[in-house]
């Protein structure tokens, strides 16, 4: 089933292994981004989120770049809306939908676009890509969380560098530093992507909505309480098991296992 915002500029499109394919589609502009197109994509992330046939999305634009940030055009428009807004907050959103969020990078991700990237769980990038960051070049204030969270995955000295300097990241050294998993032929990024995504379909979709859960609240948190955290949400889960789900876990473990040695 397709869906798309009224004026395609969002396109979401549900394939029938359990991905979703959410892309920003206003080429010809770079896919900078309205308050509509805003409120769009907000709108597909917490859509998707409630859909059970949804395990894994792909997030990516059209033509030759990701997304060049918002249209400035409009930024007025944008910018004194109510930014606290959640239900129509991109990035928001995201950070709330459970299921894994894959990002497929080319050509630039700008300012806004480079704060959605920062919101997804897995980047791939195709080479040449480019992750900018223009808030100290055009007196934007960031609100997406470049400010907080970029430092916080490459480190602090590289992210000041990036940001008040306005120079571009590439896709190379951003795989260096650990902020793209993956740099790609561009012909291949959604291949990629997809092989991403079905690797994670594969596994027990109940453990990666958790997992992936437990991982970023807890890189919100120092080490003590997130080890805490864990401890808690782990305690949780294998006190509400039965004991007939611990008898098809150990069954399935020893399945997989009697497989690999009859293959040895």
């Amino acid at each position: 089933m397709d869906r798309s915002s009224p004026e395609n500029l969002i396109l979401v499109n549900r394939e029938p292994n359990g991905v979703a394919i959410v892309t920003i589609n206003r080429p010809d502009s770079l896919n900078s981004l309205t308050k509509a197109m805003i409120v769009d994509l907000a709108h597909a992330f917490k859509t998707l989120d409630r859909d059970e046939s949804v395990r894994v999305i792909i997030l990516t634009g059209s033509g030759r770049s990701f997304c060049s940030g918002v249209d400035l055009t409009a930024a007025e428009d944008v910018f004194k809306g109510d930014v606290k807004d959640a239900e129509t907050d991109t990035v928001v959103q995201m950070e709330r939908c459970r299921k894994p969020i894959i990002g497929a990078i080319r050509g630039f991700a700008v300012t806004a676009g480079f704060e959605i990237a920062l919101a997804c769980d897995i980047l791939v990038a195709a080479k040449g890509a480019r992750f900018l960051d223009t808030h100290t070049r055009f007196g934007i204030f960031p609100s997406w969380g470049l400010s907080q969270k970029l430092s916080r995955i490459i480190g602090v000295n590289k992210a000041r560098e990036v940001s008040l300097t306005a120079t571009p990241l590439t896709a190379e050294v951003a795989e260096r530093l650990g902020f793209v998993n993956h740099v790609v032929e561009d012909g291949e990024l959604l291949k990629k992507s997809r092989e991403i995504a079905d690797a994670i379909v594969k596994n027990n979709q109940d453990m990666v909505l958790r997992y992936k859960s437990v991982i970023n609240d807890g890189i919100k948190l120092d080490l003590g309480h997130a080890l805490s955290l864990e401890k808690e949400r782990g305690h949780d889960y294998y006190s509400g098991m039965t004991k007939e789900q611990f008898r098809k876990m150990q069954e399935f473990i020893a399945g997989r296992s009697s497989k690999k040695q009859s293959k040895l």
